[in-house]
């Protein structure tokens, strides 16, 4: 049976472009560019994700600062060699691009979903279950989702509560379908030398999450299913 890897890695945002487009790479005459789409959540605060999108899916002038825009898509990761080590890099790579061109397209898509990630991959570390100081669960998980061509995209997930406290007991290549968010996360990090360097993370922000197939009893994962409240 053949896979529809579509299925594996959906994607939608709503937001608006923050900057200018910049040349990413060709591949076979094809040229792709890089932005920043900020995208609000319902807290006021806003998500500002980087996205990769081809020549093909917009014409000059069209990708502006300001403009509002619906992203269809896929949330992937590459390796990039730095500094002498590996350096796992996330983006949103569009496959169809909408231009919102007045405040009631903009107000019907947000309605619809403004930032949604459907994944089906397997756990390919062990999860990182902690407990805040405050006592609130939470746990990390790194999903392996196939794509066209033997290759996977390694995308990093966080989930709270009884959902972090089920997924501590999952085994590596347990496989699993999530939905989520998009989100980023700013932090600092510190040297060796005491220099402190401003980095930010991409992460999928887990609401639903459900078992697909693996070692873990599928009628316990329908009883700790909770839906997680947005931040």
């Amino acid at each position: 049976m053949e896979t529809n890897f579509a299925d594996n890695n959906h994607l939608t945002l709503v937001g608006k472009i923050t900057e200018e487009k910049k040349f990413s790479h060709e591949i076979y005459g094809e040229k792709f560019y890089t932005f920043a789409l900020s995208v609000p959540r319902l807290s006021g605060n806003a998500d500002v994700i980087p996205i990769t999108i081809s020549e093909r899916l917009f014409k000059e002038n069209e990708l502006v600062v300001g403009r509002n825009i619906k992203i269809i898509g896929q949330f992937r990761s590459y390796n990039s060699y730095e500094n002498e080590r590996n350096r796992l890099i996330l983006t949103v790579f569009a496959k169809d691009i909408e231009f919102l061109e007045n405040q009631e397209e903009i107000v019907a898509s947000k309605e619809l979903v403004s930032n949604e990630v459907v994944l089906v991959g397997y756990v390919c570390k062990l999860p990182i279950y902690r407990q805040t100081p405050f006592g609130r669960e939470i746990a990390d998980i790194l999903l392996a989702v196939n794509r066209a061509y033997n290759k996977s995209d390694y995308i990093p997930c966080i989930t709270w509560g009884r959902n972090a406290r089920f997924c501590s007991k999952m085994e590596v290549g347990t496989e699993v379908k999530v939905i989520g968010r998009v989100q980023s996360r700013s932090y600092e990090k510190k040297h060796e030398d005491g220099t402190v360097e401003p980095k930010v993370a991409y992460e999928v922000s887990i609401s639903n999450l459900e078992v697909v197939s693996g070692s873990e009893n599928e009628e316990e994962n329908e009883e700790e299913n909770i839906e997680a409240t947005e931040e």
